[in-house]
């Protein structure tokens, strides 16, 4: 049985924090999650996956994040408990659905979480999404800690069906990535079955129907104000007259801060989980009994614009400040010592700054940047595109993906790079207006995503570039979730379909298309020479399994390879794959025979013939 279908409650668990998420979840009875993958979400969805196994509770990586809220939409208008998981920028992608569904409102509860990324581990910006909360009108909630993670997500879905409304849930990395004790409530029956009751002039949003729900939208609002005011994930610690505002992990920073500092006695702070709409009484309550305000939020002033305005409609003049010089950045993560540091300088208190450790006689760490795996496909792709384009005057577009790491040197296959999808369509800008040769990249999860339309777009608009499908039998960077593509028979799972990418290629119009095997280096730039030279839309397919995906089925190659007596130390295997299972020892150029997929390409590309494959 899954750990997280544990049914003890009071019994403590450890757990991650998108693991506590998904366990509240299922003690809130959750009957539908949708979602598509985005890392800092990922373990939500995959245990949402791993649960639907064994249960009842229906499960979906869906095309893209526009298409898991559909879902969810029609679910929870059914009246079915439902949840829609994504990362940050993944809401991007479900604005559409989102700003109409917040007028049309929901029957059964839906939580849509969004996976915030401060510093941008995993991610291409770092978009604070409480603004889309105010921007369609929906409640948003934040939790402080795993714990509270899993104890809001019950309290969510019940304000969500209170409301009739979907409820935002945001998350931020270090919240979805840090692990703690989690003590297990009860688990509600799960209720899979609904029925919708057809009401067109309050689902079919025509202009008519609209204009009568966005008042109906605006009504709900007021509602959700007078809920976050009694909310009790809005609450005031402490007594002083020092005031500090804050919300998410920052709540935990400063609960350390303030005891360090031991100004527990001068410090009340209104911590705010809550977070759209904020409590305005409350608030103006707390600003009135303090001397200043500090308000603590990573990312962009959310809360401070909105207490000034309050503290100007109450006839405030009290100091509020968050954002600024020698106070708290609008960049990346805050940490425990920057809170301390900078609430120490606000009220103007004593604070010891630790001695920064002298490292100097110390070896520096060695860096492991992010990297194409060994034996990965993409770097033969890549090698042989850069081959195959040599004496061309080139522009690389490239998308989300592994393949994104195709970038960094040696390879350089990565010129312009703005969100999912976004590589045939900035393709045929480029191919438009420049005399260079355009050759995109795209992976096959991302081609479903998104990627589909730019291609369209070119077909029909007869731009001139190469579109190559990264075609690696699954969405890898997220962690091997199933795409659309996918033959789910490998994992034993029975019940879904396969799409053939070459002939939704072909079935678009796609005037030369071909497939091509990265492995065989010298017939793959042949091919793609070939389609270099078209002049109109041209498509490669380059199909391998990724490699740590096949080692799971046992479908790599068996021997690894050895760097041989021939070898006249030239190096190009180093200097163009840069495959992380090539090393130096004694200048010389070895093959870790642990990492070596087996997968040649090396070999084919060794003026010496010097690269060989292991005697068994």
């Amino acid at each position: 049985m899954h750990k997280l279908l544990t049914d003890q409650p009071g019994a403590t668990m450890v757990l991650l924090g998108n693991e506590a998420i998904t366990r509240g979840a299922i003690e809130a009875g959750v009957a539908v999650a949708t979602t598509y993958p985005g890392t800092p979400s990922s373990e939500i969805s995959l245990n949402f996956f791993q649960i639907s196994q064994e249960s009842s509770l229906y499960f979906e990586y869906s095309t893209n994040e526009k298409v898991a809220l559909e879902v969810a939409a029609a679910t929870a208008n059914s009246g079915v408990r439902s949840m829609c998981v994504m990362k940050h920028v993944g809401l991007n992608v479900a604005a559409d659905a989102l700003m109409t569904l917040a007028y049309v409102g929901v029957k059964g509860g839906l939580i849509i979480l969004t996976a915030d990324d401060p510093f941008m581990f995993s991610s291409q910006n770092e978009q604070d999404n409480r603004y889309y909360g105010k921007l369609s009108g929906l409640a948003v909630l934040e939790p402080s800690s795993v714990e509270e993670a899993k104890n809001m997500i019950p309290y969510a879905f019940e304000l969500s069906e209170a409301l009739q409304e979907p409820v935002i849930f945001r998350t931020t990395t270090r919240i979805n990535h840090s692990t703690a004790p989690v003590t297990l409530g009860a688990i509600q029956e799960r209720v899979c079955r609904g029925d919708f009751a057809k009401d067109p002039f309050n689902y079919v949003t025509v202009p008519a129907v609209s204009r009568k729900l966005h008042v109906k939208l605006l009504a709900n609002l007021d509602k959700a104000a007078e809920r976050s005011e009694a909310s009790p994930y809005n609450f005031v610690s402490g007594s002083g007259t020092w005031g500090i505002i804050c919300n998410g992990v920052s709540f935990a920073y400063l609960s350390d801060a303030v005891r360090d500092l031991g100004v527990q006695d001068r410090v009340k702070l209104l911590r705010i989980g809550f977070s759209h709409p904020m409590p305005q009484k409350m608030i103006k309550g707390f600003l009135g009994s303090c001397e200043k305000v500090l308000v603590v939020e990573e990312g962009e002033p959310f809360m401070e614009e909105a207490i000034k305005a309050f503290a100007q409609e109450a006839g405030l003049t009290l100091p509020i400040n968050g954002k600024g010089k020698d106070l708290f950045s609008r960049l990346y993560e805050f940490n425990p010592r920057l809170v301390r540091q900078v609430v120490a300088a606000y009220f103007g208190v004593p604070c010891e700054v630790e001695p920064v450790v002298d490292l100097s006689n110390i070896p520096e760490i060695p860096q492991r940047p992010p990297n194409l795996c060994a034996g990965c496909s993409h770097r033969a792709t890549f090698y042989a595109v850069k081959k195959a384009a040599e004496g061309l005057s080139t522009i690389y577009p490239t998308d989300i993906g592994c393949y994104t790491l195709g970038f960094l040197p040696p390879l350089s296959m990565g010129d312009f790079l703005i969100c999912m999808g976004s590589s045939a369509g900035t393709s045929a800008g480029f191919s438009k207006v420049t005399d260079k040769k355009v050759v995109s990249f795209i992976g096959d999860s991302t081609f479903f995503h998104s990627g589909i339309p730019g291609l369209v777009n070119a077909v029909f608009n007869n731009h001139n570039f190469t579109f190559v499908i990264l075609d690696n039998g699954i969405t890898a960077m997220t962690g091997h979730q199933p795409n659309p593509g996918v033959d789910m028979g490998l994992m034993n799972l029975q019940g879904y379909g396969q799409i053939s990418i070459e002939a939704v290629v072909r079935a678009l119009g796609v005037p030369h298309v071909a497939v091509i095997q990265p492995y065989k280096v010298k017939k793959s730039i042949e091919t793609l020479r070939e389609a270099f030279n078209f002049k109109g839309v041209s498509v490669v397919i380059s199909k391998e399994m990724c490699t740590l995906y096949a080692k799971g089925f046992k479908k790599t190659k068996s021997r690894a390879y050895y760097v041989s007596d021939k070898c006249r130390n030239h190096r190009d295997c180093i200097s163009q794959l840069a495959c992380p299972a090539f090393f130096l020892e004694a200048e010389r150029v070895k093959i870790d025979p642990v990492m070596c997929a087996g997968c040649a390409v090396c070999a084919q590309i060794c003026p010496e013939n010097a690269i060989l494959p292991v005697k068994a």
